[in-house]
């Protein structure tokens, strides 16, 4: 029987396209983007306390970085960031063509690499997108293409699985990882829903998978097997992350972007964080292993660090390439907390 369960308002954020939470040990913090906005916000559960920063640009996803920054996908590429965001600067040497393509959703894998995927502006899937990742050399990979709308993605703690979903397709695919090199392979059908957005892992393998315009984050079990439904007064999910001392609370991201005045009316809470309590507990988030100071470049906005002259060091162009083996990082363990 399908467990149902319901979720409460947790920030009363009111963001325009919420997306992409990560939950962050060290600080205690909520982390999350407003994509169109260009805004990273944070929040402190336990305080209420919560900081914004603007990018100057759209943001699809924000990752940590194991020494304590912020890795950031751009409407069009990379970037690295301090957590109050007076830091910024791009990864040279790779961008997509901004006219026509954006990234989305992205999260650090367990090699230390740092993977998000782009999509049409108009959500089309045309132009296809593309799966990409970022290594800690500052080389960024195209993982594989022809993506209608790159979504959600995880891997499992083994580093066998990963899971991705593709929007436009109406699916979530499962691949084969190699735990050592994360090379990819044998992907099939995990899933079939409408919508399917952001999603995350749990402790025991289950997968939390957000439904756009559906109003529910939903629970499928390893087998594929929908177990639970957490409904919420808003139709737009975007995507969920344990957090929490113990990761035992499941928050919840939404969007109010492209709803009439009378939607907005019905939905008030739109946009806003929720949370519930699923009585399963998640993980620690991977880890971006971080870029060194000679990979980074200027962001072409006023504060950037580059061009004031407080990051030293020779820019250095990251390459592309298209294979499937990230390059793990040197010691795999620390890309915990």
């Amino acid at each position: 029987m399908t467990r149902v369960l319901d979720a409460e308002v947790a920030v009363p954020a009111q963001c325009q396209l919420g997306e992409g939470p990560v939950w962050d040990p060290a600080r205690g913090l909520l982390w999350w983007v407003d994509i169109l906005a260009g805004h990273v916000h944070s929040t402190d559960p336990s305080t209420g306390a919560r900081t914004r920063f603007d990018v100057g640009d759209a943001v699809g996803a924000v990752g940590l970085i194991r020494s304590g920054g912020l890795v950031l996908a751009l409407a069009d590429g990379f970037a690295l960031a301090s957590t109050d965001g007076q830091e910024l600067a791009r990864v040279p040497g790779f961008s997509v063509d901004r006219t026509a393509l954006r990234f989305n959703d992205g999260k650090p894998d367990p090699w230390g690499n740092f993977v998000a995927g782009t999509m049409s502006w108009d959500e089309s899937g045309i132009p296809p997108g593309s799966l990409y990742r970022l290594s800690p050399d500052g080389a960024v990979t195209e993982l594989f293409g022809d993506v209608g709308l790159s979504n959600g993605l995880d891997w499992t703690d083994d580093r066998k699985l990963f899971y991705y979903s593709d929007t436009n397709l109406g699916r979530v695919d499962v691949f084969d990882t190699d735990p050592d090199t994360g090379a990819l392979s044998g992907r099939r059908p995990f899933v079939t829903a409408a919508g399917p957005d952001g999603l995350t892992l749990d402790a025991e393998g289950c997968l939390w998978l957000a439904l756009w315009g559906s109003g529910e984050l939903r629970r499928y079990t390893p087998d594929g097997r929908l177990d639970t439904v957490v409904r919420l007064p808003a139709w737009q999910v975007t995507s969920a992350a344990f957090g929490g001392p113990d990761l035992g609370t499941l928050y919840i991201t939404t969007a109010s972007e492209g709803l009439t005045p009378a939607e907005q009316a019905e939905q008030p809470h739109a946009g806003d964080i929720f949370a519930c309590i699923p009585g399963v507990t998640g993980r620690p988030p991977f880890l971006f292993a971080g870029l060194s100071r000679s990979t980074i470049a200027c962001c072409g906005l006023p504060h950037c660090p580059v061009a004031a002259g407080r990051v030293a060091g020779p820019v250095s162009a990251g390459g592309r390439s298209r294979d499937s083996r990230p390059a793990p990082s040197a010691d795999p363990d620390q890309d915990r907390r």
